[in-house]
């Protein structure tokens, strides 16, 4: 694994090291999607621990979704996980919907969980805006479903953004709380991996705001599916400031675009901002993003190409995701049957 490390606190190590994580099926797949979770879901699939990742379309209709448009972005999303370079048979790759444990230890959770916890999650805030009192029940309490899509498998690791980081920490407050309530040790408290020098990419407009497929502007992100020319016109058109490039990470302090075209520049090379400066110092941006160009141009272009051929055969991506769902109910199966049995539910 080239960035990530598994480490273990002393909460998991009575249990076998695997990982989860997934991404929502909302369309518009871009860099930030790439460099903040699938490159280094496929990093972390290279480390011989067993990965899981899975496209949560359960948590996706939390808002309305098209079901037409839902269908093609989940079939998009799995083909952006594969083209990145997911192996079907390294990795288990499926739709959440398609594995029912999920949502059922996800209302057991529902029971564990607080009140209290679930107000403070600054997400809801940010969704709901002013309009929380219209926004979904599921809205409010999917962060209960996201702690049943890990511990479901009992995933000791999950690699998250920083703005998944606080949903994590509710994941680990609900195992330690079942565990605690029904006197087991039974859900591992799972640990975040969050390393990486650009798991948080931001605008190519605006240095200061995250890159996001709601922005108006197109121009402000590389989409997944944008070929060569597309991707090298927008780092071109990219905002900068007036200076060169310094050659040690302090003078990036205050210069939000700076900083940010060099993470995306590390983080596809799969090297250091330090290393960055230590080459790039004292050029130019006029010098500067021709390199990122062939960099992101050698590294995404291929993507996308492969994603436009996958997405011609929606069956055979559909198959795929059977297959992964068949395999992740094994794992799940006898956690939920487990649970149900601590909790003292009759079952056949």
């Amino acid at each position: 694994m080239s960035d990530a490390v598994l480490t273990q606190s002393s909460d998991i190590t009575s249990f076998t090291p695997r990982v989860f994580s997934g991404i929502q099926p909302s369309g518009g797949l871009t860099l930030g999607n790439y460099l903040g979770a699938i490159k280094r879901f496929v990093d972390m699939q290279q480390s011989g621990v067993e990965t899981l990742y899975c496209m949560v379309d359960l948590h996706a209709i939390t808002v309305w979704q098209d079901p037409q448009t839902l269908r093609h972005n989940t079939h998009e999303l799995a083909a952006g996980y594969i083209a990145a370079g997911l192996d079907p048979a390294k990795s288990i790759l499926f739709n959440q919907s398609r594995v029912p444990e999920h949502a059922q230890l996800g209302w057991v959770f529902n029971c564990v969980a607080r009140m209290g916890w679930m107000k403070r999650m600054t997400q809801f805030k940010d969704k709901a805006g002013k309009n929380a009192e219209n926004a979904s029940l599921g809205l409010f309490g999917y962060p209960a479903l996201m702690a049943a899509d890990i511990l479901a498998y009992h995933a000791t690791h999950v690699p998250v953004g920083e703005d998944q980081k606080q949903h994590l920490e509710l994941t680990r407050d609900i195992a330690a709380k079942f565990n605690h309530d029904y006197g087991v040790d039974f859900f591992p408290i799972t640990e975040p991996v969050i390393e990486g020098v650009a798991t948080r990419v931001m605008s190519l407009r605006d240095g200061s705001k995250k890159m996001s497929k709601s922005d108006p502007s197109d121009m402000s992100r590389i989409n997944m599916t944008d070929n060569a020319e597309t991707i090298a016109k927008k780092i071109r058109k990219a905002k900068t400031d007036p200076d060169g490039l310094p050659s040690e990470v302090a003078g990036l302090e205050g210069r939000p675009e700076a900083r940010n075209l060099v993470n995306i520049y590390a983080a596809l090379a799969d090297s250091s901002v330090e290393a960055v400066l230590g080459h790039a110092g004292g050029k130019q941006f006029s010098e500067f993003k021709p390199m990122l160009v062939d960099i992101a141009v050698e590294k995404l272009a291929p993507i996308s190409t492969e994603m436009a051929q996958l997405m011609q055969d929606p069956a055979a991506i559909d198959q795929v995701l059977k297959d992964g769902a068949g395999r992740a109910r094994e794992i799940a199966a006898p956690i939920l049957t487990k649970t149900y049995d601590i909790v003292g539910m009759l079952q056949s």
